[in-house]
């Protein structure tokens, strides 16, 4: 009886530490007092004495906005989460960061208002800092391994309570948008995806400095590869390996300087011939962050998500039909 009781007690504990080895989600912690940061003054106003959220930014009181960390590659990296406050099952969006290193790095107000307002149309939204970024472990490559940093995330979402990963969305902007389509070619879970003024073509150099100050410093082996990781990273090169059964929605504002809008134009075109869904949106006089068409593109990437991850509405059909 006694080494029965032995053995069983053994393997339970085997049980959970494999259970714990296996855990990619390493760590939640609940943002509770936003008064702590420099956004809560911009986010909220003093009425009868007594601090509170603005009209537009009640919405706080609806959901939770989490730091978290997590495992890729056996590297620990940081990131951001934001999901209601009431108990559900919801759709999942993993939000694509731009920029790269700090420049673009998630703060406390992207939590409150980027994966904010997705959270409050009931979804549970994650991002990831990318490694080697806000005291994560790792070096980012700018599109090389990094991509792991989020083609990871349906597993981590499904360690995740209120997750449902049988339907999950990507959404990113500029970088993040390249990220999105790395990381559609490996992602089967990704039911629908948005892009905002990504860059689907790197080999243009029309800005010098991006080259000398991100690609050379940030791809491995890049000045020895030059033409070949640039074209690993540019969308154009390898459209036929985007999935058929993802929507994208392309949206871009021909103002902008920093990404060009001939780079959707370009992926279009090329979606055209592969029979890729979309659609695209080029905003006339928009720039890079479509600033000027704040409203307009909040109601369209949620309209997109809404109708493909939450209505479950088929994909159209591309194939060349009607009279």
């Amino acid at each position: 009886m006694l080494r029965k009781i032995i053995l069983l007690s053994f393997l339970l504990i085997s049980f959970a530490a494999t259970a714990q080895d296996q855990a990619l989600l390493l760590k939640q912690e609940l943002i509770s007092d936003w008064s702590k940061y420099p956004v809560y003054a911009r986010l909220s106003e003093e009425v009868a004495g007594e601090r509170q959220w603005k009209k537009e930014y009640q919405y706080l009181d609806s959901i939770e906005v989490y730091r978290i960390s997590y495992l890729s590659d056996g590297l620990k990296v940081m990131g951001l989460m934001a999901k209601p406050k009431a108990e559900g099952h919801y759709p999942c969006i993993i939000f694509n960061r731009g920029g790269n290193r700090n420049y673009g790095a998630l703060k406390v107000y992207h939590g409150a208002l980027s994966l904010g307002k997705l959270a409050k149309e009931g979804y549970v939204v994650i991002a990831s800092q990318y490694r080697g970024n806000a005291s994560g472990e790792g070096q980012e490559e700018f599109g090389g391994a990094d991509v792991n940093d989020i083609t990871i995330l349906p597993q981590v979402l499904a360690e995740v309570e209120d997750a449902d990963t049988s339907r999950i969305g990507m959404y990113g902007w500029s970088r993040g948008g390249m990220m999105t389509y790395l990381a559609l070619k490996d992602c089967p879970q990704i039911k629908a995806a948005v892009v905002g003024a990504g860059n689907s073509d790197l080999t243009i150099n029309d800005r010098p400095e991006m080259e000398t100050g991100v690609y050379a410093e940030l791809i491995p082996n890049y000045e020895e590869n030059k033409e070949a990781e640039l074209k690993k990273r540019s969308a154009v090169y390898w459209a036929d390996e985007f999935p058929k059964d993802v929507p994208i929605l392309l949206l871009h504002g021909n103002a902008d300087w920093r990404v060009k809008s001939s780079r959707s134009l370009s992926l279009a075109l090329e979606f055209e011939k592969y029979r890729i869904p979309y659609r695209l949106h080029i905003y006339e006089g928009g720039d890079h962050g479509l600033n000027e068409f704040k409203t307009e593109v909040n109601n369209e990437v949620l309209n997109w998500f809404e109708k493909y991850l939450k209505q479950g509405v088929e994909i159209p059909n591309m194939e060349y039909h009607g009279r």
